[in-house]
């Protein structure tokens, strides 16, 4: 069953740009897990309360999900994300 789901992505102070570059490195992941990624958008932040970014992703089932989230590649990095991501929010979406 395809998953989509919406990842809203807060920065920690300062690192706006690492927050960028961290998901540059991660997203093309995607593709080698049956996910794509439909929608990725900067927000016009009127507070720090609101996130920086906003990804919309598909992939083709929970396996999928899972071998993203657990990929070496992708884990090699989590240092460089827990200094760039202050906040992340995930929501599932239906259909």
């Amino acid at each position: 069953m395809a998953i989509r789901l919406c990842v809203l992505l807060w920065p920690a102070s300062g690192a706006e740009e690492d927050l960028r570059g961290y998901e540059d490195a991660v997203l093309p992941l995607l593709d080698e897990h049956g996910g794509r990624l439909v929608a990725r958008e900067t927000v016009v932040r009127a507070s720090e309360n609101d996130p920086l970014e906003v990804q919309l992703i598909e992939l083709r089932d929970q396996a999928g999900l899972d071998g993203y989230l657990s990929d070496p590649r992708r884990l090699a990095l989590e240092d460089e994300r827990a200094q760039a991501v202050a906040r992340t929010r995930i929501l599932r979406l239906e259909g």
